[in-house]
């Protein structure tokens, strides 16, 4: 029975995760949570999984009054918490579906311990991607994908066998405003955004879909798992979500993993050892699928993917102050203070004129972090308006 620690429990990878192994308990002990600040659930989780011996979360007073009320458990918090909760962790797995910078440190605390990590949070790779290859060669941990594209470059892969590959194909819906011009979109508020054609995520994630700042990403963080060069991806407009990606073979050959848009199958596969094939079809055309339709991408309807390009381009600690000012741009946007194209102004904004760090540590990319998120806050709504 494998041992599993899952951070990031109420969200909606996180949800979705104790779905599965709710179902498969003759398979998955599950051993500790990360709740952030969502205290109340807490109880609920601990009556369905009695298992579980470790939690974490951000309040230290709510930790406190929880651990009066629970003895046997430890309970985490603060800062560090979450490394300390991987630290203390003697399973197998770590899951880790926490959102945004907040994810690399236990990511990061997992390899280093040489565990499986059973990764949803792309923000590790983005921001952390220098940090983690020593951290794999020295401890002998590994990474398998949960995000469903990247669970789908990894079945192509099972599937090809060795088969020599052209190029990658990413798939993207496009987001709530993909039928809407840039002009019309400016003006559209939040709770627009918010209502996904084809997948249910959360908030944070939702807007980086209608913005495509999670397609380029994605790119991002295929680049690094799978060590290919952006050359070698292309990105492929889908309205279905029905093909989660594909890889077009050197013989002319496509491998493709087709079903519905829901993340547990991502999950049991990133459990099982990301071994499956399950659901990849191979087809000499991509329209050869039912259901399917593709056209091609528009970096000019959408210039949030060359955006997040300049930033792997430019190197250094620049996918820290990406991701950062993309994660405060969303949360003023949710907040009503600026449009969503004010989004793709403040990133841009933030990546030539925040100050680059000082070296690739963690903590060293903490600080480039909150810079740039001090620095979208500091922007006046007029200037991206």
């Amino acid at each position: 029975m494998k041992r599993v620690l899952l951070l990031g429990v109420s969200g909606n990878i996180g949800t979705q995760a104790l779905d599965v192994l709710g179902k498969a308990r003759d398979s998955y002990c599950l051993e500790g949570i990360s709740v952030g600040r969502n205290s109340d659930v807490v109880d609920g989780i601990l009556k369905d999984f009695p298992t579980i011996r470790l939690v974490y979360l951000i309040d230290s007073e709510k930790a406190g009054f929880l651990r009066k009320k629970h003895p046997s458990i430890r309970f985490f918090s603060g800062e560090e918490g979450l490394g300390e909760i991987v630290e203390a962790f003697r399973g197998d797995i770590v899951l880790n579906a926490i959102l945004g910078f907040a994810g690399l440190l236990p990511s990061l605390r997992a390899l280093e311990k040489g565990k499986v990590l059973a990764l949803a949070n792309k923000e590790s790779l983005v921001v952390g991607g220098a940090l983690i290859p020593p951290l794999l060669e020295r401890h002998g941990g590994s990474i398998i994908p949960i995000d469903s594209e990247h669970v789908a470059f990894r079945k192509c892969l099972n599937k090809a066998r060795g088969r020599p590959w052209k190029k990658f194909l990413i798939t993207a819906s496009g987001g709530a405003f993909r039928d809407f011009s840039r002009e019309e979109a400016r003006y559209l508020p939040a709770d627009c955004a918010l209502v996904h054609p084809t997948w249910k995520m959360g908030k944070k994630i939702t807007i980086d879909s209608a913005t495509m700042f999670n397609k380029g990403f994605e790119i991002i963080e295929a680049m690094r798992l799978f060590s290919i060069k952006r050359e070698e991806i292309e990105v492929l407009m889908h309205r279905e979500s029905l093909v989660h990606s594909a890889i077009l073979l050197e013989d002319g050959k496509y491998l493709a993993d087709v079903g519905k848009p829901d993340m547990r199958e991502a999950i049991r596969f990133a459990l099982e050892g990301g071994t499956s094939s399950s659901g990849v079809v191979e087809v000499s055309s991509l329209d050869e699928i039912e259901g399917a339709s593709f056209a091609p991408f528009s970096s000019e309807r959408f210039p949030a993917v060359s955006i997040a390009m300049e930033a792997e381009r430019m190197g250094g600690d620049r996918t820290a102050v990406l991701n950062g000012a993309d994660e405060e741009a969303v949360a003023r946007y949710l907040k009503g203070e600026i449009g969503i194209l004010g989004i793709e102004k403040a990133v841009a904004l933030a990546l030539h004129e925040v100050p680059g760090g000082a070296g690739l540590s963690y903590d060293a990319l903490r600080a480039s972090d909150r810079n740039a998120r001090s620095f979208v806050r500091s922007l006046p709504a007029s200037a991206l308006n």
